[in-house]
């Protein structure tokens, strides 16, 4: 299981009131949503492995260089440093809350995995891309629609309407709700475009468009060739659009989709049973913070698929 970890805790952040608090005052509420999330899909999933991927790199420069707009809504408006070059814009209340989870998942035995210059969606496509057994990938976010695989059994376990109606994706469901296959995803979202990422696409063309130039050309140099030539059959207000784009869609598939080949020291993913230290450690986190409950489900979860 390859958790999409900040997807995760902003949506715990924004799903929990953040009336919850610990002892001293301060909110934790972005803390106790994860960890209820992950008893949750634990218990539902039952995976062998666990993995918190993890954005080092939320808005890599190399990214930028290609689309300058990428993510640029999402960036702070107090000036950069040399050393974090792009602020990213998070809630003050959640910020403190991001050591803790790091801390919490660290006790609970979930290594969290990060890549420099990278995000999570790079970690997570090439752990998915590399994996001896099959993945379920956590996530909110769309972009990685394109690692389903039902040949390799890796499926996507979509939470963008909420954790109450989760959506399991597979090849035949990814075509059902978008009308393209998992290997045609990236080129759909290129030419669909995506204000959350700062991704403009081709102008005029939405998701119906994209899927029915897909569908007649296979993929993006397919739709780019057909319409830098005039013999074939295209409308020609769709083919002056794929042409007015042509800038833009020569770098986009660079963005769009997520590296596969990222390098790592090696760690264990296994779920197992704590160390007398972690125990004792999860006992002061859960004290100091006021956890409670959400980390006795946790716990509880992770224990059960140690005696399954």
């Amino acid at each position: 299981m390859l958790l999409d970890t900040a997807s995760l805790y902003f949506r715990a952040f924004f799903g929990v009131p953040d009336t919850v608090r610990a002892p001293n005052g301060d909110p934790v509420n972005a803390v106790r949503g994860l960890l209820d999330m992950i008893a949750r899909l634990t218990t539902e999933f039952e995976p062998t492995e666990i993995v918190a991927c993890w954005d080092d790199d939320w808005r890599p420069q190399w990214r930028v260089d290609l689309i300058p707009t990428y993510k640029t809504h999402r960036v702070a408006a107090e000036p950069a440093t040399d050393a974090d070059p792009a602020i990213e814009v998070v809630p003050d209340l959640l910020t403190p809350q991001v050591p803790i989870i790091r801390e919490v998942l660290a006790a609970l035995g979930i290594p969290i995995v990060g890549a420099a210059h990278h995000e999570a969606d790079d970690v997570i496509g090439t752990l998915a891309s590399h994996a001896a057994m099959p993945v379920d990938i956590i996530t909110g976010d769309r972009d990685l629609f394109q690692l389903v695989d039902d040949s390799r059994q890796v499926r996507v376990i979509y939470t963008g309407r909420g954790m109450a109606r989760l959506e399991t994706l597979t090849d035949a469901s990814l075509a059902a709700k978008t009308g393209v296959t998992p290997a045609q995803y990236a080129d759909f979202a290129a030419l669909r475009g995506d204000a959350s990422d700062g991704l403009p696409g081709v102008a005029g063309v939405g998701e119906k468009t994209a899927a029915t130039l897909l569908a007649s050309w296979g993929d993006l140099a397919g739709i780019v060739a057909a319409a830098a030539d005039p013999e074939t059959v295209m409308g020609a207000s769709i083919r002056a659009k794929i042409l007015a784009a042509a800038d833009y869609l020569k770098v986009a598939p660079a963005v769009v989709n997520v590296v596969r080949d990222l390098e790592w020291p090696a760690f264990d993913a296994r779920i197992r049973s704590s160390t007398p230290a972690q125990a004792a450690e999860l006992e002061r986190l859960s004290a100091e913070w006021g956890l409670g409950a959400s980390m006795t489900r946790a716990r509880e979860a992770l224990a059960a698929r140690i005696r399954s």
